[in-house]
């Protein structure tokens, strides 16, 4: 749960021409440059990252306080301007039903997993986690954390106001989203899928009144072992003054 901050995104292997009469699809072995693409994004980022900084944006605390002056941050920013930035990118390999499983682990999870906790009280939290620079059993190690550095690093992936966990662009962007999925299909000459089944509505398990043959209604429902309070007897009502 350390800070990791980094974006995960996929890009169609082709698009729709302007005109909308035809499909444009990239090489089978080619989709882009990476290593210009790393320099695109090197630029785009500083850039932006600069202009925040000048607008008052951005807020440094402890050790980073002396980045709120103009001079100083550009100065740090330097060396990062001539490093080689990595983006990696390629084909999936086992098809996109893998890579929707493999997002769907990013988007639809919590920074940990409740199965992953093992122990915890006022002086810590105890989690397991994956080591991935073992290999076999050993992988899997067990970590204690302060409670305060538990939440300091569950808080890391929760997202600021503002930011979205999801974004769609192009293609899928939802104001045309509809529109350019029934083209594409139709481009591409491909099914749109089969419209889905509505579930069946389970059998009532309700029992019968014995008395009026009506359905029941459950009104209250008690735990294992727990035997219901019974109503107070005659004899315990307590009698009206004369």
């Amino acid at each position: 749960m350390t800070h990791h901050p980094h974006v995960h995104m996929i890009v169609p292997g082709g698009g729709i021409a302007p005109d909308g009469l035809r499909w444009v699809a990239s090489k089978p072995a080619f989709l882009l440059p990476v290593r210009v693409l790393g320099k695109l994004f090197r630029r785009l980022f500083l850039t932006r990252l600069t202009e925040l900084h000048h607008a008052g944006k951005l807020t440094f605390f402890g050790a980073q306080a002396e980045l709120a002056d103009r001079r100083r941050f550009l100065h740090h920013l330097a060396p990062v301007r001539t490093k080689r930035w990595v983006v990696y990118a390629k084909a999936p390999f086992a098809g996109p039903e893998a890579v929707l499983a493999y997002l769907s682990r990013y988007t639809h999870r919590v920074a940990i997993a409740n199965r992953r906790l093992i122990a915890f009280d006022k002086a810590g939290v105890t989690f397991q986690y994956k080591d991935y620079r073992r290999s076999g059993p050993e992988r899997r190690q067990v970590m204690r954390l302060d409670t305060d550095e538990f939440i300091r690093r569950f808080l890391l992936h929760v997202l600021p106001r503002g930011f979205h966990r999801i974004r769609h662009y192009g293609l899928l962007a939802s104001a045309t989203r509809k529109a350019n999925i029934a083209r594409a299909r139709e481009l591409l000459a491909v099914l749109p899928p089969p419209d889905p089944v509505a579930p069946l509505e389970p059998p009532d398990q309700r029992p019968p009144c014995p008395c009026c043959g009506g359905r029941m209604r459950i009104i209250e429902t008690f735990e294992r072992w727990m035997q219901p309070r019974a109503p107070p007897r005659a004899s315990a009502t307590t009698k009206a003054p004369a």
